[in-house]
């Protein structure tokens, strides 16, 4: 797929002519209005709702639904109306619940993406005015201030201190300074100053639309409906064989052909595990409950199990492993090093030089930094209200966490705007990479303020300082940047005049330097670690700097110290994430893609997580994309399977559990129902051989397949998850869903359900007793034993309603062979109940058998893993 370039789109028409913006006027509104009716609104693309017979369509192309429908058929040409039924109801339940939660998730994404529209504000004839966002056209005059949405794309025409947050499109962190002739692209946000532009790309045709337009095309199969598939084909082709062989063998011993017949079919359908798709929808829309009480929305109910089989976690750092705030963490002045506490805005904390608390008192030279560092500063600190519950920026971020340090030092910036009132500024600029203000002392005297990048304020043209301290201030600011921190100088001095321009930012004192960083969430680390004990490899894709995104791998886990980082500008970064690579730094949204399908090539299933636009194209490569819900743009959210409402990154951990359940309970009904009908077709065809001549009767095969599959089956689908579930790693991506010796534990205990069940029939046929009636009660009983040694967790309160399924499916077993009106369907008699008690004891065998089985024969770790539970690339495994 190729990526187009994320800068503004060319111009959608010639701007030329009478009403244009370029007059200043802006448009005018009959301009406007033709223009909206040739371009259209300005929305982003989104993909139609699919219409009920598709969805419903949809549903029914699983190859094991399709499976269930050709057996349908059979029973209704065999006339068997009651087992037709419950096929068919199995079916419809199973199509209805996969479409209403599609649809409930639409509906819920809707929702979110709702409350990003913004309005917009133009000038039109002359006069600016709000209009909604939808209705801009190429050429209104757009007019944006501090907080605003950029609604479109545009060319700056007038900037005043204008600095844009551009991390939604590109992954960049740090705002950007936009100057006159610049360009902006829908989607961004302006943190500080005002400004004017000419919309050149609305809709569809912005950097943002044609990123949104690229995500249309179907979603592949995820990876438990291709083992579905897999386990699909092969029951469909063993079912044909089965009845070619049952049919062959019964006319080659003389029954009647319609009689072998209706068994053959009959064990087609036994052999066909009809519930599977019920327990499947059970299991996924339960999970799918689960997440959502923990705020998650599922966009497609099978985004559940994925998660259980992923072996990648890809996630973005700005918002998601990190705050997305910026927090002062260190000062450094002539004295030495200060570690400043406290997370987010709020202007609690404490500052520590040499691991002791030190206060303004104490501190001059601290103090003096960060008065200086809250005078010169155009941001401002909102404190929690009823719209907010946490104290929030207003202005450039990287200003407000200047006002948030001082703050922690008793520095009042409210007071100090009263004290030093600002008399003069030179706003920051991308040239200089610097501002100025200069504030009125109280003796008439003016003091000016520097603050900006190192290398342009640490230079003999502007500080008097000895060329000693400055090249040390250098050297620390350095080391501080290669830690992943955005470092600010600041200087100062006092002059009787007021300085004119040119030499105000001349013959300054440093004051010392500030350390910023967009530090880790709390729970980033602990969600690392688990990844890791699950076996899950965290790889971290961002557009920041190398430095920042080593910085925040190393404190978290996800890289040690040394270790490469890719700078995607100069390395192929497909080529590193099949070498290894964990860290991707100054990724482009068409890198990212190139990074997953990279991973997705060697064998992995790769979860992506983001939020902004340039996350968008990775989100729907990826087997499963996360989105967040709060600060998550509605690109991202139409992209994703899963969208995080709460925007932690430890609930796609708790859904990797969940997903492990669900596959872990499909494993098990498979186990169970899979051991049951083998044992029946064995019944069936060893029965003979010893002396029984037909050891079941056709509706005997369907009322043991009815009451096991049923009710104990979808209650095996909500078993809990097991305690070590998340301490094991993934299923290798290449492995069927009966794989890892699941298909051995079928056959060895479908052959202990067979061999209780045949020798209780040659035992009673031997003394004189019911034999097909014991054999009928045996057959069913064991199964329902190893229903019962099946579970995860032992006790009754772990899955009650598992006990209560097998205690109802019991009582129907036995009121098969009393109730004379069942008696006369099923062709079963009265036992006695010292018989009834002995095959009661014999089919706990079962029971004993699956217990065994799982201690003899425990699960082992798939040798395509590391040590560490990390991926190792493709060439190793090779």
């Amino acid at each position: 797929m190729s990526i187009p370039d994320l800068q503004p789109a060319p111009e959608q028409s010639d701007l030329a002519g009478p009403g244009t913006a370029t007059d200043g006027g802006g448009l005018s509104a009959s301009e406007a209005a033709t223009r909206l009716v040739r371009d259209g609104a300005n929305v982003l693309p989104t993909r139609r709702p699919a219409p009920l017979w598709r969805r419903v369509a949809s549903q029914l192309r699983d190859p094991l639904v399709l499976v269930l429908l050709a057996a349908a058929a059979f029973t209704l040409f065999t006339a068997d109306f009651t087992d037709a039924s419950v096929i068919l109801f199995v079916i419809v339940v199973n199509t209805t619940v996969g479409v209403v939660q599609e649809v409930k998730a639409e509906r819920a994404i809707t929702a979110l993406s709702a409350l990003t529209a913004p309005d917009a504000r133009v000038v039109r004839d002359g006069v600016e005015q709000e209009v909604p966002a939808a209705g801009l056209v190429v050429g209104d005059l757009l007019v944006l201030a501090e907080g605003d949405v950029v609604p479109a794309d545009a060319r700056v025409t007038e900037s005043v201190a204008l600095l844009v947050d551009e991390s939604a499109l590109t992954g960049e962190s740090a705002p950007v300074d936009k100057t006159a002739t610049g360009v902006l692209s829908a989607g961004t946000v302006v943190v500080r100053g005002r400004g004017r532009g000419v919309i050149t790309a609305t809709g569809a045709a912005s950097a943002m639309g044609r990123i949104a337009a690229m995500m249309v095309t179907t979603a592949g199969l995820t990876p438990l409906q291709r083992r579905l598939a897999g386990v699909g084909r092969m029951l469909a082709l063993f079912a044909a064989g089965l009845c070619a062989v049952v049919l062959a063998l019964g006319l080659w011993r003389g029954q009647p052909v319609q009689l072998m017949i209706v068994i053959a079919i009959t064990l087609v359908v036994a052999a066909v595990p009809e519930s599977l798709p019920a327990v499947v929808t059970l299991s996924l829309a339960l999970g799918a409950r689960r997440m959502t009480a923990r705020h998650a929305v599922i966009r497609r109910l099978p985004a559940v199990e994925t998660l259980g089989s992923v072996t990648v976690l890809a996630t973005d750092k700005t918002g998601t492993l990190t705050e997305g705030t910026m927090v002062v963490r260190a000062l450094w002045t002539t004295e030495g090093d200060t570690v400043v506490d406290g997370t987010g805005y709020a202007p609690q904390g404490e500052l520590r030089r040499a691991g002791t608390v030190v206060t303004g008192p104490d501190s001059p030279d601290l103090t003096e930094l960060l008065r200086a560092a809250a005078l010169c500063n155009d941001g401002s600190l909102r404190a929690p209200d009823g719209d907010s519950p946490d104290w929030s920026p207003v202005g450039d971020p990287t200003e407000v966490a200047l006002i948030t340090a001082a703050a922690k030092a008793g520095i009042d910036r409210r007071r100090l705007d009263v004290e030093l009132p600002r008399v003069t500024e030179q706003p920051f600029d991308s040239i200089r990479k610097r501002m100025s203000t200069a504030h009125r002392l109280h003796d008439g005297r003016t003091r000016t303020v520097c603050k900006g990048a190192p290398e342009a304020v640490l230079q003999p043209a502007v500080l008097a300082d000895p060329a000693e301290l400055i090249a040390r201030a250098a050297a620390r600011a350095g080391e501080l940047a290669a830690d992943g921190f955005r470092v600010l100088a600041v200087a100062q001095a006092d002059r009787a005049t007021d300085p004119d321009n040119d030499a105000a930012e001349q013959g300054l004192q440093l004051l010392g330097l500030v350390a910023i960083l967009d530090p880790p969430r709390a729970s980033a680390a602990a969600t690392i670690a688990a990844c890791r004990e699950a076996g899950i490899t965290p790889v971290l894709i961002t557009g920041d700097h190398p430095a920042t995104a080593a910085a925040i791998a190393t404190d978290l886990g996800i890289i040690t110290a040394g270790d490469d980082v890719t700078d995607c500008r100069i390395t192929d970064p497909g080529a590193r994430a099949g070498q290894g690579s964990r860290v991707f730094a100054r990724a482009t949204p068409e890198q990212k893609v190139a990074i997953i399908d990279a991973l997705r090539t060697a064998g992995h299933v790769v979860a992506m997580t983001g939020d902004g636009v340039n996350d968008g194209p990775a989100l729907h490569r990826a087997d499963i994309g996360v989105a967040m819900g709060k600060r998550g743009t509605e690109v991202a959210r139409q992209a994703a399977d899963l969208v995080l409402a709460d925007d932690e990154l430890a609930t796609v951990v708790a859904a990797a559990e969940e997903g492990r359940r669900v596959y872990a309970n499909i494993r098990r009904f498979l186990l169970y129902a899979l051991s049951g009908g083998a044992a029946e077709i064995a019944v069936m065809l060893a029965g003979p051989f010893l002396g029984l001549p037909l050891p079941l009767l056709p509706a005997q095969i369907l009322w043991i397949n009815l009451i096991t599959h049923g009710l104990p089956g979808l209650a095996l689908g909500s078993e809990p998850v097991d305690p070590d579930a998340m301490r094991r790693p993934p299923r290798p991506p290449s492995e069927t869903v009966l794989g890892a010796g699941l298909w051995k534990r079928i056959i060895r205990v479908g052959t202990v359900i067979a061999a209780v069940t045949v020798g209780v029939g040659v035992w009673a046929h031997a003394t004189d007793r019911p034999w097909q009636t014991l054999t009928f009660l045996a057959l069913g009983a064991t199964q329902l034993a190893v229903a019962l040694g099946s579970r995860a967790r032992p006790g009754l309160r772990a899955n009650p309603m598992l006990f209560a399924a097998v205690g109802v499916a019991l009582i129907l077993q036995l009121a098969g062979i009393y109730l004379p009106i069942l008696q006369g369907l099923l062709g079963t008699e009265s036992p006695a109940l010292a018989d009834l008690l002995i095959v009661g004891v014999v089919s706990s065998l079962g029971f004993a058998a699956i217990r065994l089985d799982r201690l003899i024969h425990p699960a082992k770790r798939p040798a395509w893993l590391g040590r560490s539970g990390g991926f190792r690339p493709a060439a190793a495994r090779r």
